[in-house]
């Protein structure tokens, strides 16, 4: 509760400087006028809408980007010869941001999902292979040996030895690949695509309504926590101290 202290007192200091000096701007909203706002657009169901939209696309790109970068994780780090291999196109592919390649998503897949869901995967591919990567080539080599030795096929080496021993990490990976989803999402919709929580947050700044816009951007946050938080939360009830150790809060 210590940490609501400080948002709860700006939140007052900035309404009663509103009502005190009668602030009037096409940029700025009293939080009592921020607050009617979010009343009204959860009451007309459009808030619902557009969150649905986001997250529809946050989720989807994060389970098709999040998967391959953990196949492709899993495989380099068991395959040195391969890992050497594509070491430069990782290291060159990597640094470019994901938004960098919205002019060539819309190219191919046009508005809607399917873009937004191309370069949402993108992003997300990165973090759970590098991470993952390391997880994996991080495992006691004694324990690939014994799987060796037990006759194990690859595909039994990597169910029965390599993902428990290298999950703890593996959900750190798709913890940080979950909020770069949402980063992408809202940043892909704000940039170009119509549809969602971004586009939203542009359509009500352009039409001079910022109470509206800074509505949806606290609902942003309150999203963004909800999902950190919930996933910090199965963290540590899936592997306790260790997990807490993987990532700081």
């Amino acid at each position: 509760m210590k940490g609501l202290v400080v948002p709860v007192t700006l939140v007052l200091v900035a309404e009663l400087c509103a009502r005190l000096f009668g602030i009037t701007s096409d940029s700025l909203a009293s939080p009592s006028q921020i607050i009617a706002a979010a009343v009204g657009i959860v009451a007309d169901g459009s808030l619902f809408t557009m969150t649905g939209q986001t997250l529809f696309a946050a989720v989807v790109g994060l389970a098709i980007g999040g998967g391959l970068g953990l196949v492709m994780a899993i495989l380099l780090g068991l395959i040195q010869p391969l890992a050497r291999l594509m070491h430069f196109s990782v290291e060159a592919f990597r640094p470019i941001p994901a938004i960098a390649i919205l002019p060539i998503m819309l190219m191919i897949y046009g508005f809607g999902y399917r873009m937004e869901i191309a370069i949402i995967a993108f992003a997300c591919f990165w973090p759970v292979l590098i991470i993952g990567q390391a997880a994996v080539s991080g495992i006691e080599p004694r324990l690939i040996e014994v799987s060796k030795v037990l006759g194990l096929t690859f595909l039994g080496r990597v169910t029965k030895i390599v993902l428990p021993a290298a999950l703890p990490r593996l959900f750190v990976a798709f913890r940080l690949a979950a909020a770069v989803s949402l980063i992408v999402a809202v940043t892909v919709e704000i940039a170009m695509n119509p549809q969602g929580l971004g586009y939203e947050l542009m359509a009500a700044q352009s039409s001079l309504r910022p109470e509206v816009m800074f509505a949806i951007l606290l609902w942003v946050g309150l999203i963004g926590w909800g999902l950190n938080a919930f996933l910090l939360y199965a963290q540590n009830r899936l592997f306790g101290f260790a997990g807490k150790l993987e990532v700081p809060r």
